[in-house]
Formats: C-alpha cells, structure tokens, sequence
C-alpha cells in the first residue's frame, strides 16, 4: 500500500480552442454570464459544521445586497439550465439558501443549494475556475458511464451538477462494517470493477474522498455502486498507480474487503466484466468518443516527463507499442481504449495484461 505518489499540486490547463468548439457543438456552454470569480467578491463567511459538530472545511459566504440579489437571480437561471430547459418561468420559485466556499484541494470550489420553495426540495452544485482536465474527465465520464453528468461552462466558469451518494472515507468508517456478508462481497465486486475503469480511461487519485458509494435499494436487497466525483486527475499524473484506486492507502478497508471476500478467479471474471462494458459503450459512441480523442490528443495536458513515463509504464504492463509510440497523454488513453476494444472485438476475451 502506497503512502502517497502525487507529490505536487496539479496545475490548472485553460479550454484551447478547439475544446471550447466541441463543448459548443454539445450544448455545454452557459448562456447565463457568471464567473466563478464574481463569487470571490463575498463580504463576510463563518465556518460550516456537521451535525457532530466537526469543521467541514467549507465556508458560508455573505454578499452586500446588491450584489446578492445579481447574484442569486443567476444563480437560479443556471440551476434552470441545469434541470430544465433554461425556462424563466420556474424562478420566482427557487431561492438560494447557501453559498458555501471550500479552499481545500484544486478548483476551491463554491457549493450552491437552491431551495424549490413550493415543497422544500433542493439540489446543490458547484462553480469552479475551468480546468482542461476537469471538462475531458467529466465528458467521458458521461459518455463512458451509465451514470449521466450535467456541467455547464462559461468562459473561464466551470458549473457541475452534485452527484448524489455517501463520500467513500464515511462509509467505509461508519457504514461498511454494518454491511451483511452478501453486502460486503457486492461492495468488494464494485471495487474491483471501478479500480479497473479508472485505470482503463486514466482517471487518477481516486482515494475514498474522491469518490462516493451509492445505495440503491432492489427488492429484498441493498445494491451498491461507486461513482468517481472528482474528475481534477484525469490524464494527468505520470505514475500508472495513480490510476488505480487499490494503490491508496485510504483504500486499504476496500482493498481488505476484496481479499477476503472474493477469489482470484471471481477478481479477473469482474474484471472482464468490466472491460466489456467498458468496450461496448466505446464502440457504441464511437464518433463522439473520437472527437473528443482528437481534441485530447493534441491538447497540453500534462508535463512530458509525465507523458514519457505513463506510456512506457503501459508498454511495460500491456506489450503494446501503441503506448510506446504515443506523444501526448490522448494518444496514451486512445491507445488504452484500442487495446480494450480490439480485445473485445477478436475474441470477446481478455488476455492477461491491461
């Protein structure tokens, strides 16, 4: 178990050109003008605490009332565009209840809760400053998941619906050990298949804070599935452990499970599992998945000692010169998914390797 290998803040990659034109082409882009860094302008905070009365790190924000009042009405028209068609006539019946700040990890983000002031429903999302990284891992997790995301940008503004479900750390301390046997065995299943699609599509530093667990209650039976939430690693890190969960330390309980509640065989049958899946809504979207390939792989995302050392970590573990011969971190993750979709397609088997 590693205690840690991402030894450096990750820097944050401006939307080239051609990025900005794709997201446009797919109805990513903001028609409401406001800037992650209007919310900066906040006059005042006091801390947020849980209901044990812990810090949660996260700051509530107070505006002067003429910048709240411009603040909020946006706020509410991207809530709209979020959820809706963008229709002005929900309006009068949303309120914003928090702006909350967080200055822990990259993007710093705001978290925002509006109110549907007839029921008191709400939803949260976030506003964060735009990184490259971010954006292509949240496309692909929308193409590549079952699970759809909605995000929205807006210039250098970057808007994330929240994705609902219990943060991996406070399961794993205070739910997983209330978990049946049949739970846990399930719960270990899905570790082993989501370490495999974050190391397949090079989506890296999913320790258990980055992720959470979703509960999802099937007849006489509680099904668990896990959902990356921070999308800040993707293509980025040099080091191929990064990219996969079971090398973290904060893990380890997931890890443990896996070893005790499943046998080698099961392991690599769930694995496969996986890799088809994964092979399938490849091929499925393969037009917008080479689109955005193209546009990966000409885009500066990552330093090139990274670059150099990923791809001869994947030659090493896959034989494939496709990784050998890649120049930038998009050749690297569309020579990951040649090799899965290749594999699925000759002989609908995995050999051993990636």
């Amino acid at each position: 178990m590693e205690d840690t290998f991402i030894q450096f803040k990750k820097p944050s990659y401006p939307i080239n050109k051609a990025l900005f034109e794709y997201l446009e082409r797919f109805d990513r882009i903001s028609k409401v003008s406001i800037c992650y860094d209007d919310l900066l302008r906040f006059s005042g905070a006091i801390n947020v605490y849980d209901k044990e009365d812990n810090d949660t790190l996260w700051a509530r924000v107070f505006y002067n009332e003429f910048e709240r009042n411009e603040i909020d009405l946006n706020l509410k028209k991207i809530y709209s565009l979020l959820h809706s068609d963008g229709n002005s006539d929900i309006l009068k019946f949303l309120n914003v209840d928090a702006i909350d700040y967080c200055t822990f990890g990259n993007s710093k983000p705001f978290r925002i809760k509006v109110r549907n002031i007839l029921n008191d429903n709400y939803v949260h999302f976030y506003i964060k400053k735009a990184d490259a990284s971010r954006i292509y891992g949240l496309e692909l997790e929308h193409i590549l998941s079952p699970d759809k995301i909605n995000f929205l940008v807006y210039e250098d503004t970057l808007i994330e619906e929240h994705i609902i479900g219990i943060p991996g750390d406070v399961f794993m301390d205070t739910l997983l050990k209330n978990c049946t046997e049949t739970e846990k065995a399930q719960i270990a299943k899905e570790f082993v298949k989501f370490n495999e699609r974050c190391m397949i599509r090079l989506l890296g530093d999913m320790r258990a804070y980055n992720y959470v667990i979703v509960p999802i209650h099937d007849f006489d039976q509680v099904v668990y599935k896990i959902r990356p939430i921070d999308f800040d690693q993707q293509c980025y890190e040099g080091n191929f452990k990064v990219y996969r969960p079971q090398f973290f330390k904060e893990n380890y309980p997931m890890v443990r499970l896996v070893k005790e509640k499943l046998q080698e065989s099961s392991i690599e049958q769930y694995k496969n599992e996986e890799r088809a899946v994964l092979a399938k809504r490849i091929l499925s979207a393969e037009t917008r998945i080479k689109r955005i390939l193209k546009i990966l792989g000409q885009d500066n995302i990552a330093p090139e000692e990274h670059i150099t050392q990923l791809k001869m970590d994947l030659y090493k573990y896959t034989n494939d010169l496709n990784f050998k011969n890649a120049k930038k971190m998009g050749n690297v993750l569309s020579a990951a998914f040649r090799f899965v979709t290749r594999n699925y397609k000759n002989t609908n088997l995995f050999k051993p390797g990636f």
